[in-house]
């Protein structure tokens, strides 16, 4: 899931919390091209205040204007963006065609208790699947931590599967990671920088990230990784980049990488295994050199080819595919 997303639900509950009725919307499938896949959201008031995103903004429009003629119900609904969609019709500009998921929740503990499992599942603490019927306003909750598709549509419910948003932990400030920062935000992924140097974390200005002041691996032996997290430890300075290495191994983070040539990598990983009397395969979820072998040569073009390295993981495409 999207960063985005974990903001979409903070601010649903936060709304609940004040006594107010709020709409919550899901894509859930899409047809040529769309800036937002599957599972994308976006939770709004009667009064047009809203969170999130579906597209590019049309859709969001069209959707704030009709919710306050009070045209969506208390009943969940697909509506459809597009060719066949809402009349009257609305072309998208990318000529695609959308389908969105409109669900009304009024304020309450069951309201509240439906966010807060979303919350829980896109903070990594569980995977959850909400099942919504097409045919009244009920939804359920299933824990179930099955794989498979995000969104399925069925003739009289919809399923929704909620994992972890995708996060990128950035152990140790240096210039390749202030770029790795900067590309992340604008790919939706919640950034956090850990470094326990306080002189570098002053001159640190990315908007969007979250500093922690604090050694990179304690706070990911702390529970700073979740299966949705991607570590990279971009200082060259075996004293943090090994120890943020040693305790990533021990999680279920989906990426973990660490920059340097790679006859230092080598002598890197040579050195881990040892002190940390690794197998065979826990070295390999280590990437090292880290990132897309590109010709990279300066901190933007490295922090891009460390960005789409993890990209490509989080997307499951094998190198042997590129």
């Amino acid at each position: 899931m999207n960063n985005l997303d974990l903001q979409v639900v903070q601010q649903g509950q936060q709304w609940l919390e004040q006594g107010q009725c709020v709409w919550l919307c899901t894509v859930l499938s899409t047809f040529g091209s769309a800036p937002r896949g599957p599972g994308a959201m976006l939770v709004a008031l009667a009064s047009g205040s809203f969170c999130g995103s579906l597209s590019g903004g049309c859709v969001e429009d069209d959707f704030l204007e009709r919710l306050a003629r009070d045209e969506f119900g208390p009943d969940n609904q697909i509506v459809r963006y597009g060719e066949g969609g809402l009349a009257p019709s609305m072309e998208l500009p990318c000529g695609g065609v959308l389908d969105v998921l409109v669900e009304q929740f009024g304020p309450g503990c069951q309201s509240l208790e439906h966010f807060s499992s979303m919350l829980h599942a896109l903070q990594g603490q569980q995977r959850i699947i909400r099942n919504v019927s097409l045919v009244s306003d009920d939804r359920a909750l299933d824990t179930s931590s099955a794989q498979g598709q995000t969104v399925e549509v069925f003739d009289q419910q919809v399923a929704i599967r909620i994992g972890a948003a995708r996060r990128l932990l950035i152990a140790g400030l240096s210039p390749v990671a202030e770029f790795c920062a900067s590309f992340a935000v604008s790919l939706g992924y919640e950034v956090i920088v850990c470094d326990q140097r306080t002189e570098l974390l002053h001159r640190f200005h990315v908007e969007g990230v979250k500093v922690i002041e604090q050694l990179p691996a304690v706070f990911i032996a702390k529970g700073g990784c979740h299966a949705g997290t991607a570590v990279v430890a971009l200082t060259h300075d075996p004293r943090l980049d090994d120890l943020t290495l040693l305790e990533a191994v021990r999680t279920p983070a989906f990426y973990i990488g660490a920059m340097g040539s790679r006859r230092t990598s080598e002598k890197r990983l040579e050195r881990v295994r040892r002190i940390g009397a690794l197998d065979d395969r826990a070295i390999s979820r280590i990437s090292a050199p880290v990132g897309l072998s590109l010709g990279s040569k300066t901190p933007a073009e490295i922090a891009l080819a460390v960005m789409a390295d993890i990209v490509r993981v989080s997307n499951g495409i094998s190198r042997d595919s590129l």
